[in-house]
């Protein structure tokens, strides 16, 4: 079975359209969260996913979007979206965040935003990875919330390894070694790599691909401008950080 595996949209229906048109229709779509946020098209993007998406868990934004959770952790410009979000956000968008669940466990892999356990939590050194992978018996864990395409290896004898997919590629699962695979971002990629990123798991292959792709971020910027959001939220896109 193959799964595209999106996360992290931010509202960027631009970005999130392009992705979806390079997915297969016999793919299963899941969503690691964050579909709202940052972006100038929350609703649409919300929507989108609802109707593409198999299965989707709640990304802090969107939770900062439905209860304010986490805001006086954001920076200023984080905060000012989210502020934006809830005045645009649909009853309907609401409805169907809030119902999504924080983690979901397939037999040969978990989804969660961040982290096991620690939702919310970045992984970002060895420490935490180390963390993650001690807080799950999953043998494969799917993430995104760094924005940073990425994956970390634990080796049988504990030890941790990483590899960044900056400008795409593929991994080769072996047995006897987990994984914790950060997909990267379809809305705001941040690994300095403009191109926006999801990943493809093919569970008869054991197989992740990175799939890096263009999309129109002058669209986008010029959408962020004209809804008045933060000028740093335009201009981050160009540079992919």
């Amino acid at each position: 079975m193959r799964y595209a595996i999106v996360s992290d949209i931010h509202g960027n229906i631009e970005s999130l359209e392009r992705a979806l048109a390079l997915i297969g229709d016999e793919d299963t779509v899941l969503c690691l969260g964050d579909i709202v946020g940052y972006g100038p098209n929350p609703n649409e993007c919300v929507r989108m996913i609802q109707a593409r998406a198999q299965n989707a868990v709640l990304g802090n934004h969107d939770l900062a979007a439905l209860e304010n959770f986490g805001v006086e952790y954001f920076n200023d410009a984080a905060r000012a979206a989210i502020a934006w979000t809830q005045e645009v956000l649909s009853d309907e968008s609401r409805t169907w965040l809030n119902g999504l669940s924080y983690e979901l466990r397939f037999p040969d892999f978990l989804l969660v935003h961040g982290a096991p356990v620690n939702y919310f939590e970045y992984i970002l050194d060895k420490r935490t990875a180390a963390r993650a992978f001690a807080n799950t018996d999953a043998p494969l864990v799917f993430i995104g919330h760094t924005h940073i395409a990425e994956y970390w290896v634990q080796e049988p004898d504990g030890s941790i390894g990483h590899k960044h997919m900056q400008n795409g590629g593929e991994l080769q699962l072996e047995e006897g070694r987990r994984y914790i695979v950060d997909v990267g971002s379809v809305g705001q990629p941040r690994d300095l790599n403009p191109d926006a990123s999801f990943a493809i798991y093919d569970s008869s292959a054991r197989r992740v691909e990175w799939v890096r792709y263009p999309y129109p971020i002058a669209e986008v910027q010029e959408k962020i401008h004209h809804v008045h959001l933060p000028d740093y939220l335009a201009t981050r896109l160009e540079s992919g950080r």
